[in-house]
């Protein structure tokens, strides 16, 4: 074991007022607001950039030349802070200005938005010079309230901390009070009062029909160094992942129950489809701005929420299962994003089986493999497991896991994999998985 000193997240469903449901969409509003300000003087000084370039084109200077001559800075949060202090006004003293009602929110909403700008601005250019990783990443958008998710982070002093829990049930944030929290705190409460965790900041967050808020502390753990000796007993385990079995897994997730060598897709959103279908029915039939269009939004929220919950407790509890129940867990490293590419094509070159692909997409995107890996890779170090990862383009389903031997006619539709070298008969998924265990680095 080893003491260290890790970022950790709690996330709370709360119960707010009225009262402080509107502060909480006031707070979001102003943290929205706030992001796109900031993302306008960035917007407006790269127009300036452009401008001055192709001025200089006209001029006969080499584009090339031009772009590395013209020099127009593009304002961070310090400097976008500043000239919101200059120009904000203020509605108590009758002073007018761009948002004068900035009082009456928490300053940290704005702060929080101008770092996020920078951010995304950031993220584009980082993507745009081929320095990120990951798919690219477009040009910020400036945020909507029909479109945005109402969300904003709050800080603090750490030496004087603001945001805390009250008790088991409460938790203060600044500006808005003590907001009961539909659970329990008791698993960051009693490390806070036992001064094993610092709280950060609080992100709070509407989905669906609840507010929800992300406590960030810093907490001092004991990590393992190794396996404990019942996950060592039980070495690697290799997991499948597929849509017909969420994971086909090479030994049985627990050792006296053979039958769970595959783990069932529970098709979260195929079972909630019938309900999805009748509510966005019903809310494509209501006229745009009126109150029964407003009243059907929220129950499309609703239902697409509930589905959300569903699918993070199944893999939290699948990922946990995992992680300490082996000394190693060794998947494959999916493109989802290829998988799920459409099939449509173009006008010259339409594709083949849309429909089907479509409904394949929709099924693979349900189930969440990218989630399941993130959190499979982060609980690992938690509870002293590791992580492997089998070669993208292995043929694990098309291998014989007892002889080698490769089928290179096995298609989608062949559910058993059947040996013509040493005779094995076994499900594909559980082949495969045998043979992730034994390839993954």
């Amino acid at each position: 074991m080893s003491r260290q000193e890790i970022l950790r997240a709690f996330k709370f469903a709360l119960d707010p007022t009225p009262a402080q449901s509107e502060a909480l969409s006031r707070h979001a509003g102003a943290a929205r607001w706030a992001f796109n300000y900031a993302l306008g003087m960035k917007v407006a000084a790269h127009e300036e950039w452009r401008a001055q370039v192709a001025a200089l084109v006209e001029q006969g200077v080499p584009e090339d030349e031009a772009r590395k001559k013209v020099k127009v800075p593009v304002p961070t949060k310090p400097v976008v802070q500043k000239k919101l202090n200059r120009v904000k006004g203020d509605s108590r003293k009758g002073i007018d200005g761009v948002c004068p009602w900035w009082h009456e929110v928490n300053t940290y909403a704005f702060q929080s938005a101008f770092i996020d700008a920078d951010q995304a601005w950031k993220n584009w250019l980082s993507s745009l010079k081929g320095e990120r990783k990951g798919r690219k990443v477009g040009y910020p958008r400036f945020k909507s309230r029909h479109r945005a998710r109402e969300s904003f982070r709050i800080h603090h002093d750490v030496k004087r901390p603001t945001i805390r829990p009250v008790g088991y049930r409460r938790l203060r944030v600044p500006t808005i009070g003590e907001i009961r929290v539909h659970g329990t705190l008791k698993p960051m409460a009693r490390l806070v009062n036992a001064g094993d965790a610092c709280v950060q900041s609080v992100t709070i967050s509407r989905s669906g029909h609840r507010w929800y808020a992300a406590v960030l502390c810093k907490v001092k753990v004991d990590l393992p160094d190794k396996p404990t000796r019942r996950q060592a007993a039980r070495g690697t385990v290799g997991v499948d992942l597929g849509v017909k079995h969420l994971a086909a897994l090479s030994k049985p997730l627990h050792e006296d129950e053979p039958g769970t060598v595959v783990v069932d897709n529970p098709k979260h959103l195929a079972a909630a489809e019938r309900r999805l279908k009748r509510a966005q029915r019903a809310l494509s039939r209501t006229q745009k701005g009126s109150k029964r269009r407003e009243k059907a939004k929220r129950r499309v929220a609703r239902l697409h929420h509930q589905v959300a919950m569903r699918r993070a407790t199944a893999l939290h509890t699948l990922s946990k299962q995992l992680t300490t129940g082996f000394a190693a867990v060794a998947i494959e490293d999916l493109n989802v994003s290829g998988m799920t590419r459409s099939a449509a094509g173009t006008l010259v070159e339409p594709g083949k089986n849309v429909k089907a692909k479509a409904g394949l997409n929709r099924a693979v995107l349900d189930a969440g493999f990218g989630e399941l890996r993130r959190q499979l890779e982060y609980k690992a170090r938690w509870y002293g497991s590791t992580v492997k990862i089998a070669d993208r383009w292995f043929p694990s389903s098309k291998t014989c896991s007892r002889c080698g031997w490769v089928d290179e006619d096995l298609h989608l539709s062949n559910r058993s994999f059947q040996c013509e070298s040493c005779g094995l008969v076994v499900d594909r998924d559980v082949n495969a998985a045998r043979n992730i265990e034994r390839h993954a680095v």
